[in-house]
């Protein structure tokens, strides 16, 4: 396909498609290409004029060639986003906007006065029906202060002035919904499954990974334990727990067996299964996200659920001042201007649209926030607690020392060790795997069938005798396993730079495999940054020895610490800070993070972590940085500076309308207008990032 290049500066180019008419697919489908391609950092498609807008960095021509080789036929697997496009959207409401101006001053302009009244008439009648219907509800809305506004004005002959304030109005309106769509079109998108591959399961019994916008109706897929399911569908095979707290806000899991209907965005926390599919990508998860962020009480903060109760109130106080001033002056043009002017409009609209930009800003740097309100809560938030393996630490782990006990060889024991653990692959284990293949020990089965302890540790039988391995809690405490009086002193100088994994083979303990994790490069500074922002306590809980855990804590700046720490006393531990008036973060990764972060007040999982842990935090951080904890704590704070400014300036400005229509100094129309006007530029401005580009 040909393009004319219309401008170039550095790390930007603008174009012109070579072609008669673009669609909105077509559109849709070169923006979201564009977008896939290495280095391509923004993109601005202008279906009416054919032109794109291209802000990169790197190799200009490499850029040209990729454009130059392009095709909507070539794209069309590359370019699906399966989050549906606002550009359709947008279209509707300019052109419904320029229908409302256009008709409104071709009316002014070319009908006599009895058809230009009749048609206002026409349209101010909904109006007022709606404000009797409210009335007789027994409520006091702003559209009781518009239907009395515009009936008066009727009533008195001003025609011109209610077809004014009817089209002023109308243009509000539309403004207002497009703005609110378009922010929960953003949010939604932002919100969706990161799934890009799921495993099908093939008619001759095979498993192929195949990319999930390839996957139709009636085809099978497969879910592991620990993972999300990726599409609403039937349970064809498996017996498994489902945990649907992101769509039932229910955290005990569901049995769910062949037949049963099973919805995407569940979590399979027990069990494999096999799901005959109902519904393609883009047709269940979309939708529900969208029908969540719109209809959904949980999502609304306190400071927008506050701005409601506000506007709500103050229409009584609109309506008083607009009687007091037909009263005062006997003059129904400056009662009508009072009506013009409400707080409604402003409050209702700017604090959702803030809480809503916020959610979609933070979605661009890769953070999910899943509700308004835990941006609040973490804006107040003084304690942050940490998870160590996969949080503070990459959770690639590995094996420094094999320390060998009761007389067994270190290669030996690494061996067996190995064979255990590969049966259930985790960071620690396979880590164990990784070094016996490096040192070329192969580790053919030799045991029983294995059973996994959670957050203990693996269990088995090699001929007659036990194996066991795992920590020091679960191989003394639970398991009392023995020390070689020989071996006393060797078991007592072991390296506390390590996280030791323990091996016992008929109840005698023999090999310790001290794990290293290092520290994530940015943790240090991530952690200054989160005490300069403003918290107190910054915690870190983990599974380790008391020693490895100091001397991490030490190494961070932590004010305090608790080691070799179980799933359970990881919430204990948070309800009991909670009980203590602190309003607790939690930041895991970790299936066994899963009852910490639902228990704190915010919880935070790292993106890269286990599914569960995703779906039952509140925030999702997926960038691979920890500063992004610092990222989205200042977000949260200037959201609510941005929301404190915009009460004072709703309050204000629309205080001061109101005292101008009273004296007079306003019109009806101008006040409509003023009022109006200023609700717009809030929201347009509300709608702006509150964190400068990086």
């Amino acid at each position: 396909m040909k393009f004319q290049i219309m401008h170039e500066s550095k790390g930007r180019v603008r174009l012109r498609a070579m072609q008669n008419r673009m669609s909105i697919e077509q559109a849709d489908l070169l923006e979201a290409w564009l977008l896939s391609l290495p280095g391509v950092d923004r993109v601005s498609v202008h279906e009416r004029i054919c032109g794109i807008t291209i802000n990169f960095h790197g190799d200009r021509s490499a850029l040209y060639r990729k454009l130059a080789a392009f095709s909507y036929k070539v794209a069309a697997p590359a370019g699906k986003s399966g989050t549906g496009s606002s550009r359709a959207m947008n279209r509707q409401y300019k052109e419904k906007l320029i229908s409302q101006v256009v008709s409104h001053f071709l009316r002014a302009a070319f009908l006599p006065d009895p058809l230009r009244c009749l048609i206002t008439a026409c349209q101010v009648l909904p109006r007022i029906w709606k404000a009797a219907g409210t009335l007789i509800k027994g409520k006091l809305t702003v559209d009781v202060l518009d239907g009395i506004s515009l009936g008066v004005s009727m009533l008195t002959g001003d025609f011109s002035t209610a077809g004014s304030v009817v089209f002023l109005l109308g243009i509000g309106e539309t403004l207002d919904e497009w703005t609110h769509k378009k922010s929960v079109a953003d949010l939604a998108k932002s919100m969706s499954l990161q799934i890009d591959q799921v495993w099908q399961s093939t008619k001759d019994g095979s498993q192929i990974l195949t990319p999930i916008d390839q996957i139709k109706p009636d085809d099978l897929i497969i879910v592991h334990t620990g993972h999300v399911i990726p599409l609403d569908g039937i349970l064809e095979q498996g017996e498994v727990m489902l945990n649907q707290a992101s769509l039932t806000g229910e955290s005990v899991p569901v049995a769910k067996r062949p037949g049963s209907a099973v919805y995407a965005g569940s979590v399979v926390e027990e069990g494999n299964c096999i799901v005959r599919v109902t519904g393609g990508a883009g047709e269940n998860r979309y939708d529900r996200i969208v029908r969540m962020i719109e209809e959904s009480e949980r999502l609304n903060s306190g400071a927008e659920n506050r701005a409601y109760d506000l506007a709500d109130r103050l229409v009584p106080w609109c309506l008083g001042g607009s009687l007091l001033t037909l009263a005062l002056t006997g003059n129904t043009t400056r009662a009508v201007s009072v009506l013009m002017v409400d707080f409604s409009c402003a409050l209702k609209l700017s604090m959702p649209l803030s809480v809503l930009s916020a959610m979609r800003e933070a979605g661009n740097h890769k953070i999910t926030v899943k509700g308004g309100r835990f941006l609040e809560k973490l804006s107040q938030a003084d304690s942050i607690i940490f998870d160590k393996t996969g949080t503070l630490t990459h959770a690639c782990p590995t094996v420094g020392s094999v320390v060998p006990f009761n007389g067994n060889n270190a290669a030996e024991m690494l061996r067996t060790a190995a064979c255990l653990e590969e049966h259930f692959p985790h960071s620690v284990a396979n880590a164990v795997v990784s070094a016996a293949r490096e040192r070329g020990l192969d580790h053919e089965e030799m045991h029983s069938e294995v059973e996994y302890v959670v957050a203990h540790g693996i269990a088995t039988r090699i001929g007659s005798d036990r194996v066991i391995i795992g920590s020091r809690h679960f191989i003394f405490d639970d398991e009392n396993v023995s020390i070689a009086l020989e071996d006393q002193a060797l078991f007592e100088s072991l390296d506390q730079r390590y996280s030791w994994l323990y091996l016992a083979i008929g109840g005698i303990l023999s090999a310790a495999i001290g794990i290293l994790d290092p520290l994530r490069p940015e943790a240090v500074e991530a952690v200054k940054s989160l005490h300069e922002s403003g918290f107190s306590r910054i915690v870190m809980l983990t599974g380790d020895s008391r020693n490895t855990a100091s001397a991490i804590a030490s190494q961070l700046g932590l004010d305090d610490f608790r080691a070799e720490v179980l799933p359970e006393d990881k919430a204990v531990y948070i309800q009991q800070e909670q009980q203590q008036d602190h309003t607790v973060v939690m930041v895991g990764d970790g299936i066994n993070d899963a009852p910490a972060l639902s228990r704190a007040d915010i919880g935070i999982a790292i993106g890269s972590g286990a599914s569960i842990a995703r779906e039952v935090s509140d925030i999702v951080i997926a960038a691979e940085d920890l500063q992004e904890l610092v990222l989205v704590r200042k977000l949260s704070e200037k959201l609510m500076k941005r929301i404190d400014r915009n009460y004072r300036f709703v309050l204000g400005f629309n205080g001061l309308l109101i005292l101008f229509g009273a004296f007079g100094i306003l019109a009806p129309s101008a006040s409509a207008l003023l009022h109006n006007t200023s609700t717009l530029l809030l929201s347009l401005d509300c709608m702006t990032d509150l964190m400068p580009k990086r």
